[in-house]
């Protein structure tokens, strides 16, 4: 029954009807996704507000704790038994560096849970993706005209790939909230620039701008909005300030911080620096767009060269050799 499964399973009449299957329903989906897509800025609003509300307690935790009442302490929210497995493990000290912490803020993780889940996944990862890795080697019996060492060796870059696993959707979530910020950041600068300009304060313009960039990039929004939270609830609107860049690690973002906190300890004009911090910005996002269009056409050799030329030289002398066919 197994050897007419394995024949079914490698026909290639059937591999042929399985991959077209896919393929149709890959752009069924990618065609219908769009439609069925829900906006999710609300859902990020009201993260973005729970966030302001745990400033907003934190900070009266802290004053009432200078205050010497001895009775301020935040009720802590996270996951009993995850924070029980990370601190029986000691995974903080063994797995978490200084840029953990800014890494997971920058791929939207906020909550006082991100950082357990995290080192929970990539402490528990590993022996799942071992144990999968070892029953569809040994238990399938896949690979088994490989030599013993090799399907070892694969179960072990199977527990590899898990341990890092985590680290890959981290790094894929900071790029997509990155480019998302990058690109919008500019109109940004404008509209605040716009806003200084005819007089309102910082705190107004930044707000100004999270309502107007919503629909644009919601991460820029999120992002703006814990900004004018940290302005309004801490002492050190540096920290709130410098908190906006490690939270995006984007030098762009970095920059424009960095002007901020100069003009609000001299009390310099901060429009010039914004109108050419935004030129700036603009001037690289025209630039990485040139790059990719100049590297399109090597690119697109390979696949001119697999795709296209045989097709080309079929039709070309396609009916030159059936007739040489027909003659011979």
């Amino acid at each position: 029954m197994s050897s007419d499964l394995a024949a079914k399973l490698t026909d290639p009449s059937m591999l042929m009807a399985v991959l077209v299957s896919i393929a149709v329903f890959a752009t069924l989906y990618s065609l219908a996704l769009p439609y069925f897509e829900r906006g999710d800025l609300e859902k990020r609003m009201k993260a973005v507000s729970t966030e302001r509300e745990l400033i907003r307690a934190r900070e009266r935790a802290r004053m009432v704790a200078d205050s010497g009442s001895g009775r301020g302490s935040l009720r802590k929210n996270n996951n009993k038994s995850i924070r029980q497995i990370v601190e029986r493990l000691n995974l903080r000290e063994a797995l978490v560096d200084t840029t953990t912490v800014n890494r997971l803020k920058a791929a939207g993780f906020r909550s006082q849970n991100a950082l357990n889940y995290f080192l929970v996944a990539r402490f528990l990862l590993p022996f799942i993706f071992c144990a999968l890795t070892a029953f569809w080697v040994f238990g399938l019996g896949n690979l088994e005209d490989k030599p013993f060492i090799l399907r070892v060796a694969t179960t072990i870059f199977g527990a590899y790939a898990g341990f890092y696993a985590p680290n890959l959707f981290i790094s894929n979530r900071i790029s997509k909230r990155q480019f998302s910020i990058k690109r919008a950041w500019p109109d940004a600068l404008d509209l605040m620039l716009i806003c200084v300009e005819s007089g309102i304060s910082i705190e107004a313009a930044m707000r100004k701008v999270t309502e107007e960039m919503s629909a644009q990039s919601p991460e820029l929004a999120e992002e703006m909005v814990l900004t004018t939270a940290e302005l309004s609830f801490l002492q050190d609107r540096r920290t709130a300030l410098e908190n906006l860049g490690n939270r995006t690690q984007l030098e762009a973002v970095k920059s424009v911080v960095q002007a901020l906190i100069q003009a609000e300890r001299y009390g310099t004009p901060i429009a010039q620096a914004l109108r050419v911090l935004a030129q700036e910005s603009r001037d690289e996002r025209m630039n990485e767009a040139e790059k990719k269009a100049a590297a399109l056409p090597p690119k697109l050799t390979v696949p001119m060269i697999l795709f296209f030329l045989p097709v080309l030289m079929a039709v070309i002398l396609g009916p030159a050799g059936i007739q040489v066919a027909d003659k011979f």
